[in-house]
């Protein structure tokens, strides 16, 4: 069994609310999930306004599956231009 963990951080320049961060997470995460078999949920940052970080996981049995899946989906939210991409990160572990 081969687990793909990635994590992006974002930054959205000109937002000064909340609710503003929330419904760009919830924009991407929704375009992520429904376009791609994984697992997406903000993860850190919670309590900041411009800044987004987002983990992501995929479980495969294939090592070079699961790093192609993860980057395709980082690749995708970097395309997507909602916010600015600072970070990116992909670790794959074998169990």
């Amino acid at each position: 069994m081969v687990i793909g963990v990635g994590k992006i951080t974002l930054r959205i320049p000109h937002n000064s609310s909340l609710k503003g961060k929330r419904m760009v997470v919830k924009s991407i995460t929704d375009r992520v999930k429904s376009r791609f078999n994984v697992s997406i949920a903000e993860v850190d940052h919670h309590d900041l306004w411009q800044l987004i970080q987002l983990g992501m996981s995929y479980i495969g049995n294939d090592r070079r599956h699961v790093n192609s899946r993860l980057d395709k989906v980082l690749n995708f939210v970097e395309n997507l231009r909602i916010a600015e991409v600072i970070d990116r990160e992909i670790e794959i572990i074998n169990v």
